[in-house]
């Protein structure tokens, strides 16, 4: 086994960790060293309203021996962000972790969805994941390290009836990841994509008593931890739940040059079986490798 993973001297921000897999993360951090902000607006999983949720988090953590405080700010409010990693400078002196767990839910089919839901579900995962990093960014880069945990989902990647909302947010997020991680390499700021499955209140209705109980969110945690520690890899989409891990990827077919009255709808549909065919597909680590796999197809006698 390798050596323990631990998280002395850091800093972690959680969001959205008043209960399930933020409260699974905030405390499993705090228990190997970390000092923890517990970020929670405390409202229902549609976004409404509010509670104490984060302060009774921060009482677990303290009262198991650990360092933290509670942090009621709105991921979707930016300014609120940044105070919030203020805050975490001033009483720790840094911030070098941040996961981006925070979400809300508003389903329904695309049909019969309100606009401002649609709206309000981004704003809350994407754009409240990207004000949470941004706050956060010039602190990594000025520290030469940070590690960053987004949150997709199974939805996300490969969709799910009822959620064309929460799928559109959460496949950003994964997209957001993979150019963070590059922008970040220089300054070691490793950027990583969890996609759980867990039995928490967001799903609470969704799951049998049963598989609610085997889909714990203590057993996502290992998964996050390691993403977000000192030797995590970088751009990787995780899935996680109920203790099977899984990795996803975001793939690219060799496909086909089209020419002359093949370069068509009409060659497009005939030569449709050679441009999926996945047998010499690759992983592409950056957007300009679509390019260079058509410069060589272009290359080709």
């Amino acid at each position: 086994m390798p050596s323990p993973i631990r998280f002395d001297g850091r800093v972690a921000i959680v969001t959205g960790a008043g209960g399930g897999l933020g409260r699974g993360y905030a405390l499993e951090l705090a228990r190997r060293g970390a000092k923890v902000v517990v970020n929670d607006l405390g409202g229902t999983r549609d976004g409404t309203g509010h509670s104490d949720a984060a302060l009774a988090v921060v009482d677990e953590i303290r009262s198991a021996g650990g360092e933290a405080m509670a942090n009621g700010g709105n991921v979707a409010d930016y300014d609120q962000m940044v105070d919030m990693v203020a805050r975490a400078k001033d009483a720790w002196g840094g911030v070098h972790i941040l996961i981006n767990n925070a979400g809300v839910l508003r389903d329904k089919t695309f049909a019969k969805m309100d606009p401002a839901d649609f709206e309000f579900v981004v704003r809350v995962h994407l754009i409240g994941s990207a004000f949470a990093t941004k706050a956060c960014w010039d602190t990594f880069r000025e520290q030469n390290y940070g590690r960053v945990l987004m949150t997709s989902s199974s939805t996300g990647l490969f969709g799910n009836f009822g959620q064309a909302n929460y799928g559109a947010a959460k496949l950003g997020l994964a997209g957001l990841t993979k150019t963070l991680s590059l922008e970040g390499a220089k300054n070691d700021i490793r950027v990583n994509t969890i996609a759980p499955t867990a039995g928490t209140r967001m799903t609470e209705d969704l799951f049998p008593k049963e598989a609610f109980d085997a889909f714990a969110p203590e057993k996502v945690a290992p998964g996050a931890l390691f993403l977000v520690s000192e030797d995590a890899p970088t751009n990787v989409i995780l899935g996680a739940g109920a203790g099977a891990f899984q990795a996803s990827y975001v793939t690219l077919t060799p496909g086909a040059l089209l020419t002359g009255d093949d370069l068509s709808p009409e060659g497009v549909a005939a030569h449709w079986d050679r441009i999926t065919d996945r047998a010499g597909e690759i992983v592409p680590k950056t957007g300009a490798e679509q390019a260079m796999t058509i410069g060589r197809l272009l290359q080709q006698p």
